[in-house]
Parts: structure tokens; C-alpha cells; sequence
């Protein structure tokens, strides 16, 4: 089996040929340097992406920006991003404030990215 990606680790944009053998990856093509051949068998396999969002505090008006601390799967980003509606901090949070632990269960935390006074 083959699949096609572009890879987005550098500004390069490569265009990659995975070629499977199951669920396991034989061999990467086209790629210029190395973060593509990572990039190319987690996507595969597993794809993960950091997930960035508004977040409305607690008896505020004006939302705040939030994103994952660490990639999650792919497929939990729509659960995630329910989790993040569903919850309203209390201000006032710093950035870097954990506002949901393991969202999803994944052991990853959602952070504010910016100040909330």
C-alpha cells in the first residue's frame, strides 16, 4: 500500500511516498532531510496534532487562547475540542496555567497561552 503526504515539519514542503506493509512503514521517498522520515511514520501510523483554541473564562465576555501542552491523536481532536467548550475557568490565569488536566485522557493538559486578569 502506498500513501502520499506533504510533510510539514520545515518551510521545504515535501512531497513523500510512504510505502506500508500492513501497519508498519517499508520505506520513505522524496524526502530532503530526516525530520521528513519521523514526520512520514508517525502520520502514517498515528497522527497526532497540538490543538489551539478560544476558551471563555468564567463570568467574562472576552475568550482567551488555549492549546494542547503536547500533540494529541488525531481522531480525539473533535472530543477535545468539546472538553475545551464545556469548560469555563476562573480567572485570573497566567499563561501557562493548566485549565484542563489529560483532556480526553490522554495525559496531556490544556494551558492558557495567554494572561486572563
Amino acid at each position: 500500500m502506498e500513501k502520499e503526504l506533504i510533510c510539514i515539519n520545515c518551510p521545504m514542503g515535501c512531497r513523500l511516498s510512504i510505502v506500508m506493509k500492513g501497519n508498519n512503514v517499508e520505506m520513505v521517498i522524496g524526502n530532503v532531510c530526516s525530520k521528513g522520515v519521523e514526520y512520514a511514520k508517525q502520520e502514517a501510523v498515528n497522527p497526532i496534532r497540538v490543538v489551539t483554541s478560544l476558551m471563555r473564562p468564567e463570568n467574562r465576555e472576552k475568550p482567551f487562547s488555549v492549546k494542547t501542552a503536547s500533540p494529541i491523536p488525531k481522531h480525539l481532536i473533535f472530543q477535545c475540542m468539546d472538553e475545551i467548550y464545556r469548560t469555563h475557568p476562573k480567572a485570573p490565569l497566567a499563561s501557562g496555567d493548566i485549565v484542563i488536566q489529560n483532556v480526553c485522557g490522554t495525559n496531556v493538559n490544556i494551558i492558557a497561552t495567554q494572561d486572563v486578569l
